[in-house]
């Protein structure tokens, strides 16, 4: 048996900036055709990508993820002003074993990681 990610669920608030928000981050479109007020998706034009589903839920984020993305980049420092012109927010720098990345999160708190190695 073979299991390959399909799909990246993120609770939140506010569904539609969240999808906006990571559609831009990504350069995937919202996908227009699946989606409402409680639930939007971007990445379903990109089948060899997994999709991002954002789930509208009552509850805001209080303490840190237990899973996050690492997403990688070319040019660390560029990608990071990009997404903080977003309205990601910068938590932290590391840098460690050859390897730097950079701590952000989205516009709801969610955390994850710019890497460049």
């Amino acid at each position: 048996m073979a299991l390959h990610v399909q799909m990246i669920n993120l609770d939140c608030a506010d569904v539609a900036a969240q999808a906006s928000f990571w559609s831009a981050a990504l350069g995937l479109p919202v996908d227009e055709n699946d989606g409402n007020e409680f639930m939007r998706t971007i990445g379903f034009e990109r089948p060899d990508l997994p999709r991002m589903m954002f789930l509208a839920v009552p509850e805001r984020k209080t303490v840190k993820n237990r899973m996050h993305l690492d997403l990688h980049a070319d040019d660390r420092a560029a990608e990071v002003d990009r997404l903080l012109a977003l309205g990601a927010t910068h938590l932290r720098d590391h840098e460690e074993f050859g390897f730097r990345w950079t701590v952000l999160a989205d516009p709801e708190g969610n955390e994850f990681c710019i890497a460049q190695g």
